[in-house]
């Protein structure tokens, strides 16, 4: 299963054709391609997916609040 923004699991050898036309090649048994563009080494992944996750905004000072 593959994670939201994670990179995705394939099975090797691999070939990617990527958008310029280059083939990136891997002999590995079991590749992870990047899904979510921020990887160094694209189409691997390096999980720099990992690093960029958003942080949920912290509460509002009790001061702030409404209460109703």
């Amino acid at each position: 299963m593959q994670e939201p923004g994670g990179p995705m699991l394939v099975e090797g050898p691999v070939e990617v054709v990527q958008e310029n036309g280059h083939i990136a090649r891997s002999d590995r048994p079991v590749v992870a391609l990047c899904t979510c563009r921020r990887s160094l080494i694209f189409p691997w992944c390096d999980t720099s997916h990992r690093g960029r996750r958003k942080r949920p905004k912290a509460p509002p000072p009790a001061s702030e609040r409404h209460t109703d």
